[in-house]
């Protein structure tokens, strides 16, 4: 059983304590965002109470939140879920995943470092390594980490936030789909973008990142549509 403390996080002016609350939230939003809850699986306020090792209080709380994000829905007698996707709802988040993350990795592409191009670059192939051995948790984490940090580098936190909301509305369905057809069914285009980033042409690497976000969304809202 995981025990949620107040963990602390460092920034540039030294280490900040996280109050039980953020912790028990940012443990739940893993645990959406790669998977680990399925789409429609209900759980109890009570269980996440005992699994978290985690007060009752935290845990409301960062359901709150979760709900707020898109990432739970509350069913009632103190259970919530992740909700499922329908094909309309894939088809949306299509559409907005292309128009905001195309923005970012734009904005990104003109800020960017050569040394974050070079982390870019190391994510990658830690995610390449897990595509070849069929590690899902690993893809999941690995592409989740290389979109991020490329968004931190668009300094767009209002378009970063909405990006982070989609993701946990389509990541329990994409884990579906490496558990259905394997990892190495879910090819991606970040060599692409990584050299879009490295010859500093953001059109080039904007267009690159559609074609990765809809690589792998076309084959979530083919599942979607079978399963409806």
């Amino acid at each position: 059983m995981a025990m949620v403390k107040n963990a602390a996080v460092r920034t540039m002016s030294g280490p900040v304590q996280m109050p039980a609350h953020e912790v028990v939230y940012q443990q739940l939003r893993e645990q959406i965002l790669f998977g680990e809850m399925a789409p429609g699986q209900a759980v109890t306020i009570q269980g996440l109470t005992a699994s978290l090792g985690a007060g009752m209080t935290p845990v409301r709380e960062a359901i709150r939140r979760l709900i707020s994000d898109g990432a739970l829905v509350f069913q009632g007698n103190r259970r919530v879920s992740v909700p499922k996707l329908s094909s309309e709802d894939a088809e949306q988040i299509i559409y907005l995943r292309k128009t905001i993350e195309k923005e970012l990795a734009r904005r990104a592409a003109l800020r960017i470092s050569d040394a974050e191009i070079d982390r870019l670059a190391e994510i990658d192939a830690v995610l390449d390594r897990a595509i070849s051995v069929g590690d899902v948790p690993g893809y999941l984490h690995g592409n989740y980490q290389f979109h991020s940090t490329l968004y931190a580098q668009a300094d767009a936190p209002v378009l970063a936030e909405i990006a982070n909301r989609l993701w946990l509305r389509f990541g329990p369905s994409l884990r579906v789909v490496c558990g259905r057809f394997g990892t190495q069914s879910l090819p991606d285009r970040h060599k692409d973008i990584l050299t879009a980033l490295r010859k500093g042409d953001a059109d080039a690497a904007a267009s690159a990142l559609v074609q990765d976000v809809e690589q792998g969304m076309e084959q979530v809202a083919a599942v979607l549509a079978e399963e409806n």
